[in-house]
């Protein structure tokens, strides 16, 4: 049995609420965490060479973890999507593409990681799913298809879901996740779920799913005064416990 913390966030392309760029601020949040795995959404530049255009590198660097990029599309010229931060050895990873008609491209990044050199033990999926009603309908029962959600070729290895739903209300995607794995509810532990806006939250838009193979022994909102003004966001913070 191993121990470990996993956090998703939506760093709303670095911006704070004073406008101001900083993936340095970004990176001293998340050290305020000390997660051992990141799901990122809404990152800039994730294949530029500077770190000032490159914010995942950079965040990565300052918190000397190892990444994977999901890029959806291209921004200023540089890729954007979701991201995955671990200081767990990385075995694999894919992006899959769950994008709705001419929506805005949407992804679907999943990393395999573990204990061992070798050996899988985790597989990470990181989300950020549509505003629209009907597009999030359609990438819920995307997240489930044979090749995503659906393939159990990776045998035992537990699955977490995690990242940014966008669902205001309970839809599709929470309802489908909700009857296939436990969902790590802060409102349980906390009295609210709320993680938007970061400064003033009024919608539960953040959300962590997982295999009953998971013990969940914490979950929480990150409120600190540097978190509230870093993103549009709040970070959401789990701790697990590996039974398998």
């Amino acid at each position: 049995m191993f121990s470990f913390r996993v956090a998703t966030y939506n760093i709303h392309k670095c911006r704070g609420l004073d406008r101001r760029e900083s993936p340095k601020r970004i990176a001293e949040v998340l050290k305020q965490i000390g997660a051992d795995i990141v799901a990122l959404q809404e990152v800039v530049g994730m294949d530029e060479g500077t770190h000032e255009r490159n914010h995942v590198r950079a965040i990565a660097e300052e918190l000397r973890l190892d990444y994977r990029i999901g890029e959806n599309r291209r921004l200023n010229g540089g890729a954007y999507g979701n991201a995955v931060l671990t200081r767990l050895p990385i075995i694999d990873h894919r992006n899959y593409d769950i994008s709705w008609r001419r929506n805005e491209p949407r992804g679907c990044l999943q990393v395999s990681v573990g204990s061992g050199e070798h050996e899988a033990k985790l597989q990470i999926y990181n989300v950020h799913l549509g505003t629209g009603y009907f597009e999030r309908r359609y990438q819920a029962g995307r997240l489930f298809a044979q090749e995503i959600l659906g393939d159990r070729s990776e045998g035992s290895s537990p699955r977490i879901i995690l990242g940014d739903f966008n669902e205001w209300t309970r839809g599709l995607a929470s309802r489908l996740l909700g009857r296939h794995f436990n969902s790590a509810k802060p409102r349980q532990y906390l009295g609210r779920a709320w993680s938007y806006p970061g400064i003033l939250p009024l919608l539960h838009l953040d959300h962590i799913y997982y295999d009953s193979s998971l013990e969940l022994s914490q979950i929480k909102l990150h409120r600190s005064r540097l978190a509230l003004v870093a993103s549009d966001h709040l970070p959401l913070v789990a701790d697990f416990h590996c039974l398998g």
